[in-house]
């Protein structure tokens, strides 16, 4: 089952007299960078954040994961002043206005939007149970992200599926036309000898026609190219199958039916031939680039 790397989870609770928030979202990437956010008290959790998301089976992509905490119920817990960052803060303030010219708005209520300037001061709390609270709120987040994902990836894999199935004919037609042409070059050989012998008075020597027949069917052949061509299909349907991450893999089988293609292209000659092995190749981008979106 394919699984897209883009994709948001998001989930409030309340749990242990605290509204946490968590959101989860991610975009493209080749390998699993993981960006976290959180209130400066719980920033000793950060380092358990990556593995609980790879342990969930999240393995590629840019992932930001924010988490917001608010104290709903204050008792035993001191708010204090931090008197040094806050002077700082104000001083920098007061460097932007004269810097700038700017109106003095500075007030209390808007100092206060700074939440860092406050510290808070709590009843010590094990270091486990804070992981527990954030966590019971991280993993409803994470599995609204995941089914974000497993949805956007179905989306994905029918649309592959329709290409590979359209490829799958255009390949029919190349192999019918590569027929055709074999037998045409046969008929065309035949006229043009037989013309030129009968002018110079020269019977036309069969076995000659059939060996030069002979090399160019072996020349044109794209027999092999397009049993590999079908086997890769075969395998691509494989992949697709898969419960495991699939993006690199499907990546490079479409390098290798490029390279079949490629091949067909340059040893038939037909015009229409050409044309068709040009729908391929448009097809083939169009996969490789949806496979991009692939963890």
């Amino acid at each position: 089952m394919l699984k897209s790397m883009t994709a948001f989870g998001r989930a409030k609770l309340t749990v242990g007299g605290k509204d946490i928030t968590a959101e989860i979202r991610s975009v493209n990437n080749r390998y699993f960078d993981c960006n976290t956010r959180l209130p400066r008290a719980y920033s000793y959790l950060e380092e358990k954040i990556k593995p609980y998301l790879q342990s969930r089976g999240i393995s590629r992509g840019k992932v930001d994961v924010s988490i917001s905490v608010e104290v709903v119920e204050t008792e035993g817990i001191d708010i204090a002043l931090d008197t040094a960052y806050a002077r700082g803060y104000i001083e920098a303030l007061r460097r932007l206005r004269d810097e700038f010219g700017l109106a003095d708005d500075i007030s209390v209520m808007s100092v206060a939007r700074n939440q860092e300037i406050f510290s808070v001061h709590k009843p010590e709390e094990d270091a486990e149970a804070e992981w527990q609270s954030i966590l019971s709120v991280l993993s409803v987040a994470v599995d609204a992200f995941l089914a974000g994902r497993a949805a956007e990836g179905a989306n994905i894999e029918r649309d592959l599926r329709a290409k590979v199935e359209n490829i799958g004919k255009i390949t029919e037609r190349i192999e019918a036309l590569s027929e055709q042409s074999i037998k045409g070059y046969h008929q065309r050989l035949r006229e043009r000898l037989t013309q030129v012998l009968s002018d110079n008075k020269v019977t036309a020597d069969e076995n000659r026609i059939l060996t030069e027949c002979a090399i160019f069917a072996d020349r044109v052949a794209i027999d092999e190219e397009l049993v590999r061509l079908r086997s890769h299909f075969t395998a691509f349907d494989g992949i697709l199958k898969m419960d495991e991450p699939t993006g690199r893999k499907l990546d490079f089988l479409i390098q290798e039916m490029n390279r079949e293609i490629n091949t067909v292209g340059s040893k038939c000659s037909d015009s229409e031939i050409a044309h068709l092995v040009v729908d391929v190749k448009t097809e083939l981008e169009k996969i490789r680039e949806q496979i991009q979106n692939i963890e």
